[in-house]
């Protein structure tokens, strides 16, 4: 039956979807229907404010601006409606509002008269047309923010996620969309009170309530999740207000860690503020013991790729390990100090300034790059921050020694017959000892556990020294070490003395 029929007929309009509402409307605006002729109605029984009365006995009567019968030809051509209003009546649609079929109806009823400041917030109806676009796209806004998924045992089958969440207005459908885009082919449903949505790789399936709460959701992994945020939760820094104006407090109950928030903040106003930092304090570092990191560890596994080594700190700092480069059997192997910001950000050692300068050392030197190995002695960026820059620091021995494990196997698998020490960190690192020194040990190559050892400075010193004189002073002096490094490529070593 058309919507002017079921008019005729003193029956609501039945609608349930934005696309059932569209479709009336059109056929009300063709037939020039005015909005007080029109009672809509939906399956929970939200509409009009009559629109749930019985139907009256005898003859059911027409209301005023319904065509009869006799005449249902359309009195105008099916309308225009731009495609910034409609994507408005779209979003304000799943406001959950009694009366938003008939407001939207009011609202493409004014536009069709040619009143098009509907559309405005300086009108009335175009004002509380805005507020329900806005309270749509803050509720989609927040579904995105507070969902958590909750991960089923895999024994259990599909869906591998599951969530519960009872949003305020009909958002489900395009929080689902945005979801089928960040969770790729992993399977996993959505429930709300109303609702559930279920995607299992590859479609999206709309259906109706499958639970009742969250409790009916099953998640292993909540009492690990719950022990992170107590951890984490610092009480002498609590500040309820910004807290509750970042998470609404009617959000709390569907968060896994909403169960203990309120017990954590009655704990802190109850004393826990002034204690809450003594665990932290009690974990400062005293003196440090000088002993050798490998008699001080215990036996464990070595990490296998240098992506996974955490053998010191500077891994959390870093944007990623940074390893040699070179030919497999390379007869000399430069070492450097630690990647620069632009080998941290590239994954590739020597490509910033200084790569571009012992370019140009090896050029000067008559010695063909691409033949030689380079790596650092330390395989991640430690750094300070100054404004918005990341300035080099210094590694520490212990940083040193902890990247011996990986200079190591770079030597055992290049066997090189000269190491070329760029920089005094990269000399302790090669002699495995700090009473080195860059002054004493440039242009005195020594042999040191199956490899010449020669001393140059690193290119970034040659970058920062201040004088131009001094500038060329020490880039002759890397270029004299290379051309020593590749004499001594056929020279036979002497055994040095016990």
């Amino acid at each position: 039956m058309s919507a002017i029929d079921q008019l005729r007929a003193g029956q609501p309009l039945l609608v349930e979807t934005f696309a059932e509402w569209r479709e009336a409307a059109r056929e009300l605006l063709v037939h020039d229907v005015p909005p007080e002729a029109v009672t809509w109605s939906t399956p929970y029984a939200g509409g009009d404010l009559f629109s749930g009365a019985p139907p009256t006995a005898g003859q059911p009567h027409t209301p005023a601006g319904i065509p009869p019968a006799a005449s249902s030809k359309p009195r105008h051509a099916p309308p225009s409606i731009p495609r910034s209003l409609m994507d408005m009546l779209q979003s304000a649609a799943c406001c959950r509002v009694p009366d938003r079929w008939a407001f939207l109806y009011r609202v493409i009823w004014r536009w069709q008269q040619g009143e098009h400041d509907v559309q405005s917030p300086a009108d009335e109806d175009g004002a509380r047309l805005n507020a329900m676009v806005k309270a749509v796209r803050r509720e989609e806004h927040d579904m995105h923010a507070y969902i958590r998924f909750r991960e089923r045992a895999p024994e259990a089958g599909p869906p591998r996620f599951v969530a519960w969440y009872e949003p305020q207005h009909d958002v489900l459908p395009q929080v689902a969309e945005h979801f089928v885009s960040r969770m790729g082919k992993v399977s996993w449903m959505i429930a709300t009170p109303e609702a559930s949505v279920l995607w299992d790789g590859q479609t999206l399936h709309n259906t109706g309530p499958l639970v009742k709460n969250s409790e009916d959701l099953e998640d292993t992994g909540e009492a690990l999740w719950l022990t992170y945020y107590r951890s984490v939760f610092n009480p002498a820094r609590l500040n309820q207000a910004v807290m509750q104006q970042h998470i609404p407090s009617h959000r709390w109950k569907n968060l896994p860690e909403g169960k203990i928030v309120t017990h954590m903040i009655s704990e802190a106003a109850r004393g826990a503020r002034k204690v809450g930092q003594y665990e932290a304090v009690g974990q400062r570092k005293g003196t440090t013991i000088p002993i050798a990191p490998e008699d001080a560890q215990p036996e464990r596994q070595q990490p296998s790729k240098l992506d996974e080594c955490r053998r010191c700190e500077l891994w959390q700092f870093a944007t990623q390990a940074v390893g040699g480069e070179g030919p497999k059997k390379a007869k000399i192997m430069f070492v450097g100090e630690q990647p620069g910001d632009q080998e941290d950000l590239a994954g590739q050692p020597f490509v910033g300034p200084a790569g571009k300068l012992l370019d140009q050392v090896c050029e000067q030197a008559g010695v063909d790059r691409d033949t030689i190995y380079v790596t650092n002695a330390v395989k991640h960026f430690k750094w300070e921050p100054r404004g918005k820059r990341r300035i080099h620091k210094t590694p520490a021995q212990k940083e040193i020694e902890a990247c011996h494990y990986w200079l190591d196997k770079e030597l055992a698998h290049v066997q090189p017959t000269v190491i070329v020490a760029l920089g005094a960190t990269a000399l302790k690192s090669v002699m495995r000892t700090a009473n080195v020194t860059l002054k004493n040990s440039i242009g005195h190559p020594v042999f040191h556990e199956g490899h010449w050892i020669v001393t140059t400075y690193h290119p970034s010193y040659v970058l920062r020294v201040p004088g131009e004189e001094a500038k060329r002073a020490a880039f002759q002096t890397m270029v004299d070490s290379l051309k020593l490094a590749q004499d001594l490529l056929d020279r036979q070593p002497e055994e040095p003395p016990a």
